[in-house]
């Protein structure tokens, strides 16, 4: 290393000041970070995988991983690492592509017989459940689905809504564990689907057509749950596939999105995402306090292809961390 007599400088021999060589250097290294831990979410969703933590939860917000692929890719250009930039141009081609919606849009063959307004909403841990009576009565859904309903939760919503909504099956419970499903329709018990928190499941008499309805209410994916969150996912998507021919509505707050391998697999039975239906299938439901700006769109209603959704809306509750999701869904008959 020599001293540049011009500018009293460490140069290298090369004659090029060492200092913007090892920024160059550094610059180029934070750029390969970024790729490579993009990259390891990347792949696993490009190998239908949820992989391992933190990959599923990064997946949750893998739009947002557009943010350090870009920086990256414009470091890359910044200090002319030209294999760089390849690998940043690819990783934004395939964020891209996975930001598409996805499943399926047929529409039905066969003729209208009923409208449905349908409503979804975590009250978390009943606080919001004010707010969500207030929703109700303003919206006036015909099926309403409730997480995280404790008992005080439960105790206001038949005493308040009782005469508007006389069907109701339910799994009662404290702190996270309570659902309900409220419906102006008559109501049959069924199953539902085991689970950490309840999943109550009916089948709903509407206008003299069966429709299944199945709440869905999934662990989260803690970085210590994830084993759980997927098996949990998984007793949906066999509930889900369980009766093709029935129409079916398949709603609630399922810690997940389109970007979950767990989640997709609920779709491939045949469900379509209403929210993607109608145009909304990026807008955000959680965390509420960022949303819409930012978050994730994990609360959905399901339709099997016997509905079409015509109208999407996300209401701003408060006391709660979810945005409520309330669409306009018509019931066709046989082809």
């Amino acid at each position: 290393m020599d001293t540049d007599t011009a500018t009293d400088q460490w140069t290298d021999s090369g004659g090029r000041p060492a200092p913007r060589r090892a920024g160059r250097r550094f610059a180029r290294g934070c750029a390969g970070l970024l790729f490579a831990g993009v990259s390891g979410v990347v792949g696993c969703r490009l190998a239908d995988s949820d992989g391992v933590t933190p990959v599923p939860q990064l997946l949750a917000f893998l739009p947002w991983l557009l943010v350090p692929a870009g920086a990256g890719l414009l470091l890359t250009l910044l200090t002319r690492w030209w294999a760089g930039a390849v690998w940043g141009v690819a990783l934004l081609g395939l964020l891209a592509w996975f930001i598409e919606p996805y499943g399926r849009t047929g529409e039905p063959a066969g003729p209208p017989v009923a409208e449905l307004r349908v409503l979804t909403s975590n009250v978390e841990f009943g606080q919001g459940t004010d707010e969500l009576v207030s929703a109700v009565r303003r919206t006036k859904p015909d099926l309403v689905f409730v997480q995280e309903c404790e008992y005080a939760c439960d105790a206001t919503l038949r005493r308040e809504l009782a005469a508007a909504y006389p069907h109701r099956q339910a799994v009662e419970g404290g702190g996270s564990e309570g659902s309900v499903i409220l419906s102006t329709h008559p109501l049959e018990a069924t199953p539902g689907v085991p689970g950490t928190m309840g999943m109550p499941g009916a089948v709903a008499d509407v206008r003299g057509h069966a429709v299944r309805l199945q709440l869905a209410h999934p662990m989260p994916p803690l970085p210590d749950q994830v084993g759980l969150w997927r098996e949990e996912l998984d007793a949906l998507r066999d509930a889900a596939a369980e009766d093709g021919e029935t129409p079916t509505v398949l709603a609630g707050d399922f810690n997940a999105s389109q970007d979950h391998a767990a989640f997709r697999r609920i779709l491939d039975t045949g469900l379509s995402d209403a929210a993607r239906l109608t145009g909304a299938d990026r807008t955000a439901t959680w965390p509420a306090r960022t949303a819409p700006a930012f978050g994730v769109q994990i609360d959905h209603v399901l339709v099997s292809d016997d509905f079409t959704a015509h109208r999407a809306r996300f209401l701003d509750l408060a006391d709660t961390d979810h945005r409520a999701l309330v669409v306009d869904l018509t019931l066709h008959g046989a082809g």
